[in-house]
């Protein structure tokens, strides 16, 4: 639930008389007769898109639609697509293609939405989805609205304060997470446009602020533990900021605080290619709109080296980064796409991924989609092929880690982080300890993990096997040698790296990489597997990466 259950109740409720045929004349109100701010719009469309979207081609999370008018509820698109297509986020790309013909196919796809679709539908109203709508709709009026005739212009204006006023209905109902502080930014917004609509703005001012205080965790993390829902919230407080100083109102302080936190934590999550780790359903992003969202931010805070509330932990040395996942998954209500993923880890060198988790395809009725969420799918310790948090059928998790511990120690730029989860404990009364190491120049990483019985109930079966997985990003060229106990690691750039293990047998696997969104790629694994013991420490792995000078 979002937090507050009473009004995610009558939310509930409320949705059988928002179908209703008389809901929509409950919407009926007074009408602007301009908008009194267009908020600034820093964030660039892509042509490419956008001509196509001009062709009649409606392409979102990896699905495509060939229509026109009309095409509102096309039949076998996901939710998260229908999403995508109400929320008109994607007018931006049409900008992005400029002229007359760019702007007429935006205008006229707006007015056939506002005959075709202003009656209620659950996912086209979703606070969240009509709160992107509003802010695409209000930001590109300029674009496809402002030379339009009085008719045009005086239904888009009526269907504004409409929308907006159920957005102040329902609100804070119906949304949780990131949708929540994207619906308080729509109401904001729209209320901050939409002269006579000031009770709007205010309240999505409340909403927002008590949002940010539940989900930007005092380390500066969203608590999805997700990278790229931390640059989208990150993104929506901005636009915030930007829509108020264009009203000319005062930034509140719990405004600026949450970006002054939330950008920090941003950069932390990134590798020195600029774009981000694949952790809890994360892509890696385009580096270049990251870049732009941080500078938009104008937030000088250093990333944190570890973020304690989150559950993250980041080691640097030289042009060595280690990213590390060290908290326990998201709570319930939050969890529906995040990944079993406790205390995997991502290592890159330099602009160049060597060790990473397997990413996530956009959308969730993707094949991947519960693959991609599987412990296997990360570079971390697997028991039994079972995953740590367990994935059940609805999308939530079932059992998962209750606590996972985390210590950090440095020494003359010497970085040790010892991290123990307890997520197998119930089902297989096994802890899981690793302990990571990075020297001062970056050129030698060590680790071990470790399995430990755990006192449990006799609920616990007996496990047998374990494999430690080390994903390569789809550029490594791995070999295995030294008679099959290490595994040489060759990255684009020429520079090579060693890795050897002891515990268990060292070979190399089929694996994919879903961290870009237009391809999945092949790539390999490390997979270092072994059976369980019957002490105390039933498997003990000690692993060591290390660079491999260059021949002179």
């Amino acid at each position: 639930m979002s937090g507050n259950v009473f009004q995610d109740l009558r939310y509930g409720v409320g949705k059988l008389f928002y179908a209703s045929p008389v809901y929509r004349y409950t919407l009926i109100g007074r009408a602007p007769s301009d908008l009194a701010i267009v908020p600034p719009d820093a964030w660039p469309g892509n042509a490419e898109r956008g001509a196509a979207i001009s062709a009649g081609e409606l392409s979102f999370l990896g699905e495509t639609v060939h229509g026109g008018k009309h095409a509102w509820r096309p039949v076998g698109m996901s939710e998260a697509w229908l999403a995508e297509l109400h929320g008109f986020d994607w007018v931006r790309d049409l900008r992005a293609v400029g002229g007359d013909a760019a702007r007429r196919k935006a205008r006229d796809l707006v007015g056939d939405w506002i005959e075709h679709q202003s009656r209620w539908q659950e996912i086209a109203w979703r606070p969240d989805v009509l709160a992107t709508r509003l802010y695409a709709w209000i930001g590109q009026h300029d674009f496809f609205c402002a030379s339009a005739d009085d008719e045009y212009r005086r239904r888009y204006l009526g269907t504004l304060a409409r929308q907006t006023k159920h957005l102040a209905r329902v609100l804070p109902g119906g949304v949780e997470g990131a949708g929540l502080i994207r619906a308080a930014k729509g109401l904001t917004v729209a209320g901050l446009a939409l002269p006579g609509h000031d009770a709007s703005s205010r309240q999505g001012l409340r909403i927002l602020e008590r949002a940010a205080e539940l989900q930007i965790l005092p380390d500066g993390g969203h608590i999805s533990r997700n990278p790229e829902t931390q640059a989208t919230v990150l993104r929506d407080l901005v636009d915030v900021r930007s829509a108020l100083l264009a009203a000319g109102e005062d930034i509140p302080a719990f405004l600026l605080g949450a970006i002054d936190r939330a950008a920090p934590f941003l950069r932390m999550l990134r590798h020195n290619d600029g774009r981000l780790a694949l952790f809890n359903g994360s892509g890696e992003g385009e580096d270049w709109l990251i870049d732009m969202l941080l500078a938009q931010a104008d937030a000088r805070g250093r990333p944190p080296s570890s973020a304690p509330h989150t559950g993250f932990e980041r080691i640097v040395a030289n042009r060595t980064v280690i990213l590390m996942d060290t908290g326990t998954p998201p709570q319930a209500g939050l969890d529906t796409h995040a990944h079993a993923g406790t205390l995997s880890l991502e290592v890159s060198i330099g602009k160049e991924r060597l060790i990473t988790n397997c990413g996530a395809r956009p959308g969730n009725r993707d094949p991947w989609a519960s693959v991609q969420r599987a412990s296997a799918a990360h570079s971390t310790m697997i028991v039994d092929d079972t995953n740590s948090s367990e994935i059940l059928s609805d999308g939530t998790f079932g059992r998962r880690p209750d606590a996972v511990i985390c210590d950090r120690s440095e020494d003359y730029g010497n970085v040790w982080i010892s991290a123990n989860h307890d997520g197998y404990v119930p089902n297989l009364g096994l802890e899981h300890d690793r302990r990571v190491y990075m020297s001062v120049d970056g050129d030698d990483i060590r680790g071990e993990d470790v399995l430990t019985r755990a006192g449990v109930s006799g609920n616990a079966r007996a496990a047998r096997g374990f494999a430690l997985r080390f994903h390569l990003h789809p550029s490594v060229q791995a070999s295995l040698v030294q008679n099959g106990s290490a595994v040489l690691l060759r990255l684009p750039s020429g520079a090579g790296w060693r890795l050897i293990a002891d515990g268990g047998t060292v070979s190399l696997a089929e694996s994919v990489y879903l961290g870009e969104p237009a391809d999945v790629r092949r790539s390999e694994q490390i997979v270092v597997s072994g059976a369980l013991e019957s002490g105390s420490s039933a498997a003990r792995v000690k692993w060591a990466l290390k660079r491999v000078p260059r021949k002179s």
